[in-house]
């Protein structure tokens, strides 16, 4: 090829070659295998470059090069590089992956509960942490040149995704920022505020997959392809796809079954389980069982496999139902290889406490290839299980959805059971960005050549909505960002009062909001220079007719309003007058349906709230259950009595009358009429109109006859522009409301929290206090309540189990709140100090409710959960394993995952309590080491 060259382009290109090795990037692509993807050179180009980056692609697709590519330029500058992961579990993924690039001494890792090698050029961090360091002013800060922040779009979650807004905002500006983020739709404007907080940064997007993806529906025996035609399943092609017709004929054949009335049996309905056989025996449509899915992948070279079920209890029962139906994945030299493996890395767990775990049962489905991934299961199982699917050794794993945030799993195929999953309030659809997440695990890159995302028919499926969502990849970013008491007392500690109000207004959740009222504020301005062609069509050559269409206007709404008040006090009387009933008054009904001569059976429920069928219900007046003179008896509304009622006449009703009796009614209502079938009905004579005598009426009237332009011949012309004018003002006014509305939101939210920290002294102004300085030093959703538990010092002279109790309602959070059960607390000290707790909570939210701090909004304490005391007590007084797990009833997993988070709390609280005359820190220290044994101690590197 070369020698096609000229001898100048020879030159040039080996110039350009020159140039290329001399970089960083040179080196760093030889340590691979595989040839970068462009967007991957143009991200680490873009970095060498001095420019921070912002990279979204679809899972799967490599994008961690990149920030590899910032640990070896932090190296080559001999500067330090902080790589951040929102969960403990992909710090410690990523600490293991670069401890094997780099050796040990040039990785660290710091989680919330462990420290290994903290000052190493290189640590592994999760958000929080780092968070922590920047308020704290750490030393470990120093030489920072790089921060990786892996899968940015966490930032999106409403619990914890403020802290990574917190970090981006506070990062020194000498620091080059690396935000890794999942394929979002709006990432341009995530970049541009980046540029404006950040300085310079570079967005790369990348919407193609590595691996081509293909969708399916499994329906009974057979397996359809989503889209009819494909090409563009890579994401290469721009060939339209349209769903299988297929897939559409089954769906409007199920939907379009309708019940046989031969589907009977002795009089009966066929019980539902019966209806299913036939159903199936007439048709080939069924939702396929678990082991047959994984059977027909396994057969058709489909696995391994991830099956997303959105329950622990699902997928525990998914590994039972598999190994009941004898399935084997692995031969005899996969089963004894994993064997081997576990055995090895659980060598650490007493014996005693594997049969608590489940331990046996596990092992055997690992060594058919099969298992369960939640966040039920203990950390070190979990982590088994990634290691034995990425050996190969594990074929058919059966997760919920944490398993999608970004932990190294991938597989040849996905399997998604229902498209409905939990979110802790309702069943709901899961939103096209969770399918991408979800499906973006199919397909391993330098593997497989493509992957497959498989849906199982589900009865009223509808295939065109799943072809909606496997084809709408994106998903916009939305910050959840808002302030907190700890962020509050540390910007105002680090910045002063007026610069944190500077600095949270530069936050991403304030940049959407300022950029929301961009498009109102151009409607604004439309609307004024249509407000200006409004007034020049009103102008008027004898006078201003904008104060005479005010007048008119104002006359108009007043004769409204005393309309108004002339009809409900018209109401008024006709309830007083039905109240006023009894049994066996004859009435004239004056309207409606049943209008005419009618007896009173019974008065009628009383006005307001009544204990119905239903509880509570609301009625707006007595409503009579009458006989009519057409021998029907019917309950009335107030409705029908626009007037005030009088009884005619009074008549005695039989002991003997059934309203259900035809003969009873027909003998009643012949009585009836015999009785005042000749009386007319007096007619009510309405009143004198308020209107008539409102002296503001009255003003009204004269000043509009008085004005110049009612005398204009062009009057009624110009009251339409007028009327044109004054609805468009007022749509004006309401929109200038939302952008008020809108701006400074995060500022107002600071002030409110700054007033309520002010009142209760942690600040002065731009002083923080000493018990400011201690709420500095604690982190979490209810920071302020330890805060103001280590001041009341309800804490003081517990014993190290009984603060290990008090302090678990700080972290704990009930999956399923359950009202109607009381849950067990430790008696004695712990259970008093429990109960002041709660005391003081209540005390905080009604002070919250003061200040107009919204729990709703994601701002203020929620009430301390008491669910784990019992089991921190216990767990911290030496109680086994076996008894804690039964009397809590919880899984090992979430048991580890709560000890771990109570343990961070006590390290806080051991650091802000008070070293004289208190005995707190102390024995927080103790009520660490009491927790941190056994399950809890061998539970996972991090």
């Amino acid at each position: 090829m070369t020698e096609d060259l000229s001898p100048a382009e020879r030159y040039a290109a080996a110039r350009i070659r020159a140039a290329q090795e001399a970089t960083a990037l040179a080196p760093f692509r030889e340590m691979y295998e595989f040839d970068l993807d462009p967007f991957q050179i143009e991200a680490c180009q873009a970095l060498e470059a001095g420019k921070g980056v912002l990279v979204a692609a679809p899972t799967g697709s490599g994008k961690t090069i990149v920030g590899e590519f910032a640990v070896h330029l932090a190296l080559r500058q001999a500067r330090k590089c902080f790589y951040t992961t929102p969960i403990k579990a992909l710090s410690n993924q990523k600490y293991a992956d670069l401890v094997k690039r780099y050796g040990a001494e040039k990785v660290g890792l710091l989680t919330g509960d462990n420290s290994v090698n903290s000052e190493a050029p290189i640590v592994v961090m999760t958000t929080e942490v780092l968070r922590n360091m920047l308020y704290a002013g750490s030393q470990s800060l120093r030489g920072l040149g790089y921060v990786v922040m892996d899968e940015v779009h966490y930032l999106s979650d409403r619990f914890r995704g403020a802290v990574w807004e917190e970090v981006i905002i506070h990062l020194p500006e000498s620091v080059t920022l690396v935000s890794l983020s999942a394929t979002v739709s709006n990432a341009e404007e995530f970049g541009d505020w980046l540029d404006t907080v950040r300085g310079d940064t570079e967005v790369i997007v990348s919407e193609e997959r590595p691996v081509p993806l293909w969708q399916h529906v499994l329906a009974g025996r057979r397996m359809y392809d989503l889209f009819e035609e494909e090409s563009d399943h890579g994401g290469r092609g721009a060939a339209r796809r349209e769903v299988n017709p297929d897939l559409l004929r089954m769906a409007r054949m199920e939907n379009s079954r309708t019940y046989n009335p031969r589907e009977r049996r002795r009089g009966k309905m066929v019980r539902e389980a019966d209806r299913e056989r036939e159903r199936r025996s007439r048709s080939r449509i069924w939702t396929p069982g678990r082991p047959e899915v994984i059977g027909r992948l396994d057969s058709e070279g489909l696995l391994p496999a991830i099956t997303f079920i959105f329950s622990r209890a699902g997928c525990e029962a998914a590994v039972q139902q598999c190994l009941y139906a004898g399935l084997r994945l692995n031969d005899e030299a996969g089963r004894l290889r994993v064997r081997e493996i576990v055995e090895e890395r659980t060598a650490s767990i007493p014996t005693e406490d594997l049969h608590v775990l489940g331990y046996y049962e596990w092992l055997e489905g690992l060594e058919r290839g099969i298992a369960a991934h939640h966040a039920g299961m203990l950390p070190t199982f979990k982590e088994v299980v990634e290691e034995l699917f990425v050996r190969g050794l594990v074929k058919a794993v059966f997760a919920t959805e944490t398993l999608a945030l970004g932990i190294n799993m991938p597989a040849r195929s996905v399997v998604l059971e229902k498209l409905v999953k939990w979110n802790g309030e309702q069943h709901a659809d899961i939103t096209p960005g969770e399918y991408t997440q979800l499906t973006g695990r199919a397909g391993r890159r330098g593997i497989d050549v493509e992957g497959h995302a498989v849906v199982l028919w589900q009865r009223g499926m509808d295939p065109g909505a799943l072809a909606g969502l496997a084809g709408t990849r994106t998903y916009p970013l939305r910050s959840s960002f808002k302030p907190s008491y700890n962020m509050a007392v540390n910007l105002v500690q680090q910045f002063g009062r007026h610069r944190s109000r500077e600095l949270l207004e530069t936050s991403f959740a304030q940049f959407q909001a300022d950029r929301s009222v961009v498009g109102i504020s151009r409607q604004v301005q439309r609307n004024e220079e249509g407000l200006d062609g409004y007034r020049e069509g009103m102008t008027c050559h004898l006078g201003d007719f904008e104060e005479y269409a005010r007048l008119r206007r104002d006359l108009k709404d007043r004769e409204t309003d005393l309309a108004k008040q002339g009809a409900a006090q018209r109401r008024a009387q006709a309830a007083a007058s039905l109240e006023r009933l009894k049994p066996g008054d004859v009435i004239h009904v004056p309207t409606g349906k049943f209008a005419g001569l009618a007896l009173v059976l019974d008065p009628g429920i009383p006005a307001g709230r009544t204990n119905g069928h239903r509880g509570f219900e609301q009625h707006d007046g007595p409503r009579p259950l009458v006989l009519t003179a057409e021998r029907q008896v019917k309950r009335l509304a107030s409705i029908d009595f626009p007037v005030p009622v009088e009884a005619l006449e009074r008549m005695r009703i039989p002991k003997s009358f059934n309203p259900r009796s035809p003969q009873s009614r027909r003998d009643l209502a012949s009585a009836l009429r015999t009785k005042a079938g000749h009386i007319a009905p007096e007619r009510h004579r309405r009143g004198r109109a308020a209107a008539a005598d409102d002296r503001e009426i009255a003003r009204l009237r004269t000043a509009l006859r008085a004005h110049p332009c009612h005398g204009c011949d062009e009057r009624e012309d110009h009251a339409r522009w007028a009327e044109r004018y004054h609805r468009l003002q007022r749509d004006t006014r309401q929109l200038e409301r939302r952008i008020e509305g809108r701006t400074n939101t995060i500022a107002r939210t600071f002030d409110r929290i700054h007033a309520l920290l002010t009142e209760l002294d942690y600040l002065r102004e731009d002083e923080v206090t000493e018990h400011g300085k201690r709420l500095a030093r604690l982190y979490g959703e209810l920071d302020l309540l330890a805060s103001e538990c280590l001041r009341a010092r309800i804490w003081e002279g517990l014993s190290p189990a009984e603060l290990a109790a008090c302090v678990s309602a700080l972290v704990f959070e009930a999956r399923q709140s359950d009202d109607a059960v009381a849950p067990k607390v430790p008696g004695g000290a712990a259970k008093v100090a429990l109960a002041e707790m709660v005391r003081i909570w209540g005390r905080l939210d009604a002070l919250e409710e003061e200040h107009r701090i919204n729990q709703a909004e994601g701002v203020g304490q929620r009430e301390p959960d008491l669910g784990f005391a019992w089991a921190a007590h216990q767990w911290a007084s030496d109680r086994s394993l076996d008894e804690v797990l039964r009397e809590a009833e919880m899984p090992a997993g979430d048991f580890v995952r709560w000890c771990k988070q109570v343990i961070d709390v006590l390290g806080q609280i051991a650091a802000a309590a008070p070293r004289e005359n208190s005995t707190v820190a102390r024995n927080a220290r103790k009520a660490v080491d009491a927790l941190l044994r056994g399950v809890v101690a061998y539970s996972s590197v991090g």
